[in-house]
């Protein structure tokens, strides 16, 4: 079984749309500035996939397969590092 491509970057934002939020917005309740989120969209960071897929309701193994299964379709164990003080 081969994983489906992740989902267009236009697709990501649409979702969130749809759902009354923005990139820019979850960027900013996750106390990042407001550009910040947006590099999910172009390159793989664990915690911003999943403040994006929470909003979203879904894992992030679902907008980002390739990032989340290895080539034999298992999933990869990716987290979010946690900061001091978190």
């Amino acid at each position: 079984m081969t994983p489906q491509k992740d989902w267009h970057q236009a697709d990501i934002i649409a979702a969130l749309r749809k759902r009354g939020t923005t990139m820019s917005a979850l960027s900013r309740a996750a106390g990042l500035s407001s550009s910040t989120l947006g590099n999910v969209l172009s390159r793989p960071w664990p915690k911003g996939e999943w403040l994006v897929a929470n909003a979203l309701e879904i894992h992030p193994a679902e907008i980002w397969p390739s990032r989340y299964f290895d080539d034999s379709g298992r999933l990869l164990d990716r987290k979010a590092r946690v900061e001091k003080g978190e």
